[in-house]
């Protein structure tokens, strides 16, 4: 048998290009430890998350590359262990020094059931194996602890506070420290100071996303979390009806003039499906938020159906992601939910391939 080569097995994991990306998985500098034990072959992959979306694809292309250069070759392993240094790092800016990618989440304008969106993303994604957090952002009107099914508010620890815990997110609000019957009648300054104390006095621990649900518009909240923590992106949450896709341009461009990258736009209350006869009724429209990510030019992440079962799961305490795993509704989010992993993955690639320029 003849001898495979180190250089051999790099030449054609070289045909590998990371789901997104034109560059290699070899001049990215994601493989590591290339171990080659006769005809058996193992290997790393640094990806940013542990719960990265990535990994099944990129072992697929993998293999078949070097099963198809090097036919030789037997069994190849791969693992997949958390690149720490894979992008800029929370503690460069000092408030989350544990927590990998933050990710806005936002809306031009209230009523488009971002909160939801944001606590069944969070649940979906946590469901990939990620660490994943949850900050309730929404200072003026805090519901996260509702649709998580927790109010009890968490126990100091020392000097911080640890987060509340559920379908395996970790989240804090303001909800948990003010009673549910008294106005947040608050100007600028104090938003931002109490955003400051949820990001610094509570203990996140090691997360692979930290997600902010901020309230709607573009006011002294979004401005805030962008000063505070270097965002990894942001997600804009509509309906599909043209007054809510306006107020959402505008939030993408403030967005843009903050330099916080734009992950996508997801189009929610997008159909309605009858449980009985399974007639789609496209009760706000349909289609527009599709239609406004194409001519602004960034990524349509998915349509969620406008559905009972989701509103139900979110009095309750109980996600549908969690609730009803099998659901069309929670395929809907799930897939959202890769494509978000995915253009995280992909941002921090494109930082991790501008290093390695300069």
């Amino acid at each position: 048998m003849p001898e495979i080569k180190e250089a051999s097995v790099l030449e054609a994991l070289k045909q590998v290009c990371e789901p997104g990306l034109s560059d290699d998985i070899v001049s990215l500098g994601r493989v590591k430890n290339l171990s080659i034990v006769g005809d058996q072959v193992s290997f790393d992959v640094l990806l940013p998350s542990s719960g990265n979306p990535l990994k099944a694809e990129i072992t697929r292309l993998s293999k078949e590359a070097l099963h198809r250069e090097i036919p030789e070759i037997g069994e190849v392993e791969i693992q997949f262990p958390t690149q720490a240094d894979a992008t800029e790092t929370q503690a460069d800016r000092g408030l989350l020094p544990d927590v990998k990618n933050i990710i806005a989440i936002s809306s031009g304008k209230g009523g488009v059931g971002k909160s939801t969106v944001s606590v069944n993303l969070a649940v979906a994604l946590a469901k990939t194996g990620a660490r994943v957090g949850l900050l309730d952002a929404d200072i003026y009107g805090p519901n996260i602890p509702l649709m998580m099914g927790i109010k009890t508010p968490p126990a100091p620890k020392g000097e911080k506070i640890t987060p509340a815990e559920n379908h395996g997110v970790r989240f804090i609000s303001m909800a948990f420290f003010v009673p549910e019957d008294t106005p947040m009648i608050w100007r600028g300054p104090m938003v931002h100071g109490a955003i400051q104390q949820l990001i610094r006095d509570v203990s996140w621990g090691e997360l692979d996303y930290l997600l902010v649900d901020l309230p709607p518009g573009t006011g002294d909240a979004q401005l805030s979390i962008a000063q505070l923590v270097p965002l990894t992106g942001a997600v804009i949450v509509t309906t599909p009806q043209d007054v809510s896709l306006l107020d959402s341009k505008k939030g993408l461009q403030m967005f843009k003039k903050v330099n916080v990258p734009l992950l996508g736009l997801i189009e929610n209350m997008s159909y309605f499906e009858c449980p009985h006869c399974h007639e789609t009724t496209e009760i706000f429209s349909r289609g527009g938020g599709r239609t406004a990510a194409e001519k602004l030019e960034i990524p349509f992440l998915g349509e969620i159906p406008i559905d009972p079962e989701i509103r139900v799961g979110g009095d309750t305490g109980n996600p549908i992601v969690a609730a009803n795993p099998e659901s069309p509704q929670t395929a809907a989010f799930i897939e959202i939910a890769n494509k978000i992993g995915k253009q995280v993955a992909s941002k921090n690639s494109e930082k991790v391939a501008l290093n390695i320029i300069q």
